[in-house]
């Protein structure tokens, strides 16, 4: 049985920095496209940044140039560096990874970041 398990998030000042972590366990195959998504009070849950196992990723347009997204292909996990924080960026923060039409997500970690 597939499980995520996010790590990392927090509450943090505008301005400042979190690293989330998310590690994959029960799998016996490398996920294909691993990746972020946001949920904020009242708003649908949106892509955050994804990143595919060669190495490709995507960044939502609110978050490029402060976030970066990479991988650990060897241990199935994805880390989500987050600099230069916003109280807009406040929301739970959801991991995501995809094999070949199988979607997983993991519980979700709270990132609250104040003005």
């Amino acid at each position: 049985q597939v499980k995520l398990v996010e790590s990392g998030g927090g509450l943090v000042q505008a301005g400042g920095s979190l690293r989330l972590s998310c590690a994959a366990s029960g799998s016996t195959f490398r996920f294909n496209t691993m990746g972020w998504y946001r949920q904020a009070p009242g708003k649908q849950r949106e892509l955050v940044a994804t990143i595919i196992s060669g190495g490709s990723t995507n960044y939502a347009d609110s978050v490029k140039g402060r976030f970066t997204i990479s991988r650990d292909n060897a241990k199935n996990i994805v880390y989500l560096q987050m600099n230069s924080l916003k109280p807009e960026d406040t929301a739970v923060y959801y991991c995501n990874a995809a094999y070949r039409g199988l979607g997983f997500w993991g519980q979700g970690t709270q990132v609250t970041v104040s003005s």
